[in-house]
């Protein structure tokens, strides 16, 4: 995908004097957006299953399932 903006004349100037490759920033930005845009949707899912399970599940039985789940790192 090719994108194009329009950015003011001495934004472009301090760009190429830093020798700053536009691409790789706006790359990189993105991704980053992304991924905090995935983590918040995983977010709200979870805590809509949280309200949806609360009470239905034993505390303990959750936490021996963390620690199990850790143990295999």
């Amino acid at each position: 995908m090719v994108i194009s903006i329009r950015i003011p004349r001495k934004l472009k100037k301090e760009l190429e004097e830093l020798n700053i490759n536009v691409s790789e920033v706006v790359r990189e930005l993105l991704e980053k957006y992304v991924r905090k845009k995935r983590e918040k949707i995983l977010l709200e899912e979870l805590k809509k299953l949280r309200e949806h399970l609360a009470g239905k599940i034993d505390p303990k039985t959750i936490a021996k399932l963390v620690r199990e789940d850790r143990e295999r790192l």
